[in-house]
């Protein structure tokens, strides 16, 4: 699985860094990133949780 955001949608709110720290990071510029891909295999359960509570949608888990 891989992880991705639309930064340029991100509000910056960090639910998915609280989510699944092992994959999301708040980045220099105060946005959400993606720092783990291809996703670990026991972090995919947290990456989906993220993107299905993102509030703006900008997170997408593609297999």
């Amino acid at each position: 699985m891989t992880a991705k955001i639309n930064r340029d949608g991100c509000i910056a709110c960090g639910m998915c860094v609280e989510i699944c720290p092992e994959v999301f990071h708040m980045a220099d510029d105060g946005l959400a990133d993606v720092h783990q891909n291809p996703v670990p295999e026991e972090a995919e359960e947290g990456v989906v949780t993220a993107q299905d509570s993102c509030p703006v949608s900008v997170i997408t888990a593609e297999d």
